[in-house]
């Protein structure tokens, strides 16, 4: 059951997730203040509150979005791109942040992280598996998911949302499935792939948008949670699958890549905890 309605901050809300938990949200009926990049073209749902800030600049002050009893914080610089500089380069600022609206009235927190944090690792991923990451990306997360517990004061209830294999609204990604749309524009019909044995917990980007929404409602879990299925699915599968659905005149052209030898042959989420949330709303 979804307690009741507050007011919610979504920080990233122009990205490619952020559209998703912005409307979860107010489908939960929470006011949410949507906050988007200055000159942004992207489209926000109408029952939010739209802000355009730059978060990340040393002149920017949280009292700008008001009183703000929950924020879900998902704007980073680059996600698509593992090794950008601006990964550590920010995650000093994302610290200062959400310190700011800590000590600002913000008690809930719900802040994105990524599977990119443990590394290479083979089998489910749980909130206790060692982590080594191997990319700027998954480093900063990393860096920042284990500085906040011990930042925050102990009245903020700080959930970690660990996202995994995000598809779905494929043409505002950068994943394989909008190069496979692409692909379909141009004209190609053979597209080249790897083995495509891999295992993989793909999520829809809707679904991870409403489990990321119930995790505001529930303030008693925090720590790092698993925001996925929990179901591992090849990626050849899930190609093919893709390929079906959108009546794609596509054919994967299977070795034409090597399979990267820092792939885990299998990995993904235990969803315990995510799927008792679920199962409150």
């Amino acid at each position: 059951m979804t307690k009741s309605p507050s007011r919610v901050v979504v920080t990233g809300a122009g990205g490619y997730l952020g559209p998703h938990v912005v409307s979860a949200l107010a489908d939960r009926g929470h006011e949410v203040v949507a906050v988007v990049r200055p000159g942004s073209a992207a489209t926000t749902d109408p029952r939010a509150a739209r802000l355009e800030a730059d978060l990340l600049s040393t002149d920017f002050d949280v009292a700008a979005w008001g009183d703000a009893p929950s924020l879900v914080h998902l704007a980073w610089k680059d996600g698509f791109v593992h090794n950008s500089p601006a990964h550590m380069e920010q995650l000093s600022a994302h610290y200062s942040l959400l310190r700011s609206a800590a000590s600002s009235g913000t008690h809930r927190i719900v802040a994105l992280g990524t599977m990119h944090e443990v590394g290479y690792w083979e089998g489910a991923i749980d909130g206790d598996t060692p982590t080594r990451p191997l990319s700027q990306y998954g480093i900063a997360k990393e860096a920042l998911r284990r500085a906040l517990p011990l930042a925050l004061p102990e009245q903020v209830s700080l959930a970690w949302a660990r996202a995994y294999y995000i598809y779905g609204d494929d043409r505002r990604s950068n994943s394989i499935f909008r190069k496979l749309l692409e692909a379909a524009d141009a004209g190609k019909t053979i597209f080249p792939f790897t083995s495509g044995r891999n295992r993989y917990d793909f999520i829809r980007v809707e679904e991870l948008g409403r489990q990321l929404a119930a995790l505001v409602d529930a303030p008693d879990v925090t720590g790092t949670v698993n925001c996925a299925t929990g179901e591992p699915r090849s990626l050849a599968d899930q190609v093919e699958s893709f390929i079906a659905e959108h009546e794609l005149p596509i054919s994967l052209e299977y070795g034409a890549f090597p399979d990267r030898p820092y792939d885990s042959p299998g990995v993904w989420a235990d969803a315990t905890t995510i799927r008792e949330v679920m199962a409150r709303s």
